[in-house]
């Protein structure tokens, strides 16, 4: 079970880095407007996301590449939270509705969690 959550864990990062590259203009319109920097961020992350992914897939690497995921994805925390605080209930998406930047939030919470699920039981 748990060389099944390290994969899926590995291939989650590396789908999602790549889509970085493919669909740029989704994770743009994630960052916060004031970090700036935009495509550069979303360019790095996505990188980043690539690389930690290999990290989780190898197994010698996998518990450096659990810390490293959850550390990655807990610096996502500054999106979600700025997006909770920028949300509006009147708002056409419903990821800037109140409901639905709670909702990422606590994802991003899950996500943290099965980095370092990952992380802990690796061998």
């Amino acid at each position: 079970m748990h060389a099944i959550a390290a994969v899926a864990l590995a291939m989650f990062l590396v789908v999602t880095g790549v889509m970085h590259f493919l669909a740029p203009g989704y994770f743009r319109m994630l960052i916060p407007a004031w970090l700036r920097r935009e495509r550069f961020l979303v360019a790095v992350s996505g990188a980043a996301e690539v690389v930690v992914g290999a990290l989780v897939l190898v197994p010698c690497s996998r518990p450096a590449g659990g810390w490293a995921a959850a550390v990655l994805i807990t610096c996502y925390l500054v999106s979600h939270v700025d997006a909770l605080r920028r949300a509006r209930p009147d708002r056409p998406r419903l990821l800037e509705r109140p409901a639905g930047a709670v909702a990422r939030l606590v994802v991003n919470v899950l996500y943290i969690a099965w980095a370092v699920a990952v992380a802990r039981s690796a061998p």
